[in-house]
């Protein structure tokens, strides 16, 4: 313990009370006039604990009923952020913020001297200007943390200024904290400002970890953590080159950070097409649409003279993988497709998206825009790759293969039609075995199938289409 008299500061409480507007959520402030701090700001109705025999529950109903007239029941108060700060003058308080939902009344100016307005706004449309400190307790609340710092420097201003953010949110521990780690959160930050809201929206299946952020100004955003370089290196590079190629209907890239292997983007709309239900006829238009984003890819960049034929390098270890899963038969026709791959020629290569299905592709109905996301498999190889996942659904559907063809712009060579087949066959295998060896039945169910769609004896003569929704 350091010598000398102990560090005593003032105790204030402030009302963060919300109700339902016709537009979402609405916080009461007020705005401080005449000789007090801060006049001509918005703040959140609030005061002082009145002496140590005064808690800060009781305090705050009574801050309350003499500001706003509100009569607030102290049972329906709730903790909302606890918030240590430093004026820049040097000055240093804590303040108790706390929720309030129910009351009875309705709030007006009761204390005119000091205060000479008083409204309900939405959290995206906040007034301005606004006291730094109230600002700052209202984002801590927002973003779900129990405590926050909000030490200002000599010279900040008085009003919340987004250049001038001095708010350090302090989590509370435990596995089910939100968000990703303190770097990342930093990171991200850096790039888009405060962050109020996280949530995971990672695909089960992948090891690479994205989050939805909101913004405390509105905005949503995606951060994304590679799960390993070679992933973040690809999806940079695509959406710093190719990607621009496809106009809006893509993500742009925000930020990047090659340590981290973070990147924040933008956010697209749409509804992603994994397990969604659709008519025949808004089938068709949705495949022609999938034609013309493949062809918009394939095109945004010259195509160049391969260097090899198809990548047939991986086929012994993921059938080591996938072995034990096979159905009779299918080993000797994975070699027999893998040595009729030797005699092809080999394709020009032009950018592909490397991961072209159902997930990553998001229909805006109401705007006629298909979107698509997720890069990092994402590199130059034979166009025919990106149709390898979804040559599933148009078995049996030739309706669906007439729709993608007239949106890419031509039918299939029968060169790329042979490429195809290879390409499936080897994406089923490498499905499989990563299936096999990460406990994913699903997938390597979805292997299987594809297997015995493109054996010519086992194929069935009709396919489940892509109404059904199945997961692929």
């Amino acid at each position: 313990m350091s010598g000398g008299e102990r560090h005593t500061v003032p105790v204030d409480v402030h009302l963060i009370a919300v109700r339902e507007g016709e537009k979402g959520p609405e916080v009461l402030l007020s705005r401080r006039a005449g000789t007090v701090y801060a006049a001509g700001h918005w703040h959140f109705p609030s005061g002082h604990v009145d002496g140590p025999f005064e808690d800060v529950v009781t305090a705050l109903v009574r801050e309350t009923y003499e500001e706003t007239g509100l009569v607030v029941d102290p049972d329906d108060v709730r903790a909302a952020v606890t918030v240590h700060h430093r004026a820049p003058a040097g000055s240093a308080r804590v303040g108790f913020f706390f929720e309030v939902r129910r009351w009875s009344g309705t709030p007006d100016v009761r204390e005119p001297k000091v205060c000479d307005a008083m409204g309900w706004f939405a959290f995206d449309a906040l007034p301005e200007p606004m006291v730094a400190y109230c600002r700052a307790g209202l984002e801590a609340y927002r973003a779900g943390v129990p405590v926050a710092l909000h030490f200002q420097e000599p010279g900040d201003p008085i009003g919340h200024d987004p250049a001038v953010d001095r708010l350090r949110l302090v989590p509370a521990p435990g596995p089910d904290e939100p968000g990703p780690g303190r770097e990342v959160r930093e990171f991200a930050e850096r790039a888009v400002g405060r962050i109020t809201a996280w949530t995971d929206v990672s695909w089960a299946r992948e090891e690479s970890r994205v989050w939805r952020a909101r913004g405390a100004e509105g905005g949503t955003w995606y951060v994304k953590i590679h799960q390993n370089d070679r992933f973040h290196r690809r999806e940079v590079a695509a959406l710093r080159g190719w990607v621009h190629g496809i106009g809006p209907a893509a993500p742009r890239l925000v930020a990047a950070d090659a340590q981290l292997r973070a990147v924040v983007l933008t956010a697209v709309g749409g509804r992603s097409l994994h397990g969604a239900t659709y008519a025949s006829e808004q089938q068709r238009h949705i495949f022609h649409r999938i034609g013309q984003l493949a062809a918009a890819i394939h095109t945004s960049a010259p195509p160049r003279p391969a260097a090899s034929t198809l990548p047939l390098g991986k086929l012994e270890r993921h059938l080591n993988g996938a072995r034990p899963h096979l159905a009779a038969g299918d080993e000797e026709f994975i070699r027999t497709t893998a040595e009729k791959a030797a005699g092809l020629p080999a394709p020009d290569v032009v950018p592909t998206h490397g991961d072209f299905q159902y997930r990553n592709l998001r229909w805006d109905e109401a705007a006629d825009v298909l979107y698509v996301i997720d890069f990092e498999r994402s590199e130059e190889g034979p166009a025919i790759r990106d149709f390898a996942r979804l040559s599933d659904a148009w078995h049996g559907r030739p309706d669906l293969l007439a729709a993608v063809t007239d949106g890419y712009g031509r039918p299939f060579t029968p060169d790329e039609e042979a490429q195809l087949t290879v390409l499936s066959v080897l994406d089923a295998v490498s499905g499989i075995s990563y299936g096999a060896a990460h406990d994913d039945p699903e997938l390597v169910e979805r292997g299987r199938r594809a297997l015995a769609r493109l054996r010519p004896h086992n194929a069935p003569e009709h396919h489940q289409a892509y109404v059904r929704g199945a997961a692929r």
